[in-house]
């Protein structure tokens, strides 16, 4: 062999050297694949729950809120709708929040019942009348939620056509104008929700998914709506809870015109206590308030069969009454002040007209208040906004 000369090598040993790199990379490779493999974890499993909404790891309290003295009394806890069957818990109230955020539950996945009563608006609706799934207008404006738990009659609707919450809850799903689901395609869809059997187990034990639940947890929702932090709470809570303070005496925190509308109100001045003098403002029945001298909607009439119940309307709480505009069954007033006018002198002798509102004579009751007092009014009521509640995260929509 020369120097400097490199020997040629034959071809049986570049095959053999060949195989031996070839080998030595291929488990060079299966060794680099194994532990590639070893070290990436396996994907963890999505939470149908966390994907969609966001929820709180310990749910709210809506089961246990901390009512001020005087609406924890006995006479205004007496006035609770709540059946034995039904209590609420803060899971269901929970569950009850998603279902009344979430569109699925009307036929074409446009309406909810947020839709209708949004919580900006004290859970009620800004126009006269709502729009449903088609763009079909309900027959009635879309009345404030709040306070639904002291009903005492317990009766839902202007026309209080539904007996009981869980009944009413159930009724705008079906309804041809609003949502225009049947029950049972209801429960199919909500089964193909991967968000809602966690949920249902954890509200009723069960991830079983029915109507009768659904109702019932839309219901606890809106039974734990209450409002309890307006300037009007504030001005209460500074006095006696019991006996309850006299008509007259003044809120240290109101101005002179609040307290001069609070007297107004409380007081045969005004006349307005007999249909909303409770801490919750509502009445325990339907009434008249002489909006036409003849019938154009029977209300509860038409539900009893009752002509001597014709025009009569359910009454609604005055809490958050600012936010709630426009105002009656039919949206007809769209201020607090045209409502004040009409009390001051524009009540109709319509033939059911309530007795609170008639005078010994048989003529309507017009409080006939001065500019300066109908100010007043105007401005006692609105101290009984609840701001916090038109924002409060518990009862906004929890969808992603």
């Amino acid at each position: 062999m020369k120097a400097g000369h490199r020997p040629e090598l034959k071809p049986r040993r570049m095959h053999h050297l060949r195989t031996i790199t070839l080998s030595g990379l291929s488990a060079l490779l299966l060794f680099s694949c194994k532990k590639n493999s070893e070290d990436t974890p396996s994907p963890t499993p999505t939470d149908p729950v966390a994907e969609v909404l966001n929820l709180p790891s310990t749910p709210f309290n809506y089961a246990n809120q901390a009512l001020p003295a005087y609406l924890a009394s006995p006479p205004i806890q007496g006035q609770l709708n709540t059946p034995a069957d039904n209590p609420i818990t803060d899971n269901g109230a929970t569950l009850g929040r998603v279902l009344f955020y979430d569109k699925n539950l009307s036929v074409n996945n446009t309406i909810s019942c947020a839709s209708c009563h949004k919580q900006q608006n004290a859970f009620s609706d800004p126009v006269a009348k709502s729009a449903g799934f088609n763009g079909g207008l309900t027959g009635r404006n879309s009345m404030s939620l709040i306070y639904a738990a002291y009903y005492p009659n317990g009766r839902f609707f202007w026309d209080q056509r539904a007996a009981t919450l869980e009944e009413q809850s159930l009724m705008p799903i079906q309804d041809l104008v609003e949502m225009g689901m049947t029950l049972p395609a209801l429960e199919t869809k909500l089964r193909n929700l991967a968000y809602y059997p966690p949920l249902f187990q954890k509200a009723f034990g069960s991830s079983e998914i029915t109507s009768d639940k659904i109702a019932k947890a839309l219901s606890q929702f809106v039974r734990s709506i209450v409002s309890y932090r307006s300037k009007y709470d504030a001005g209460r809570a500074a006095l006696p809870a019991a006996p309850a303070p006299p008509p007259n005496a003044p809120f240290p925190n109101f101005t002179a015109q609040e307290n001069r509308g609070k007297e107004i109100f409380l007081t045969p001045i005004g006349g307005c206590a007999p249909c909303h003098g409770s801490e919750v403002f509502t009445a325990p029945q339907e009434k008249n308030n002489g909006l036409d001298m003849a019938t154009t909607d029977r209300g509860f009439g038409a539900v009893v069969n009752n002509t001597a119940l014709d025009a009569t309307f359910k009454v609604t709480t005055l809490r958050n009454v600012e936010l709630t505009p426009p105002y009656m069954h039919d949206g007809r007033f769209n201020t607090l002040e045209q409502v004040v006018e009409h009390y001051s002198g524009g009540v109709r002798n319509h033939p059911n007209l309530s007795p609170q509102l008639r005078l010994p004579n048989g003529l309507p009751r017009q409080a006939n208040l001065s500019n300066e007092d109908k100010a007043a009014l105007v401005a006692f009521l609105k101290t009984l906004t609840d701001n916090t509640l038109a924002t409060e995260v518990k009862y906004s929509n929890p969808f992603k």
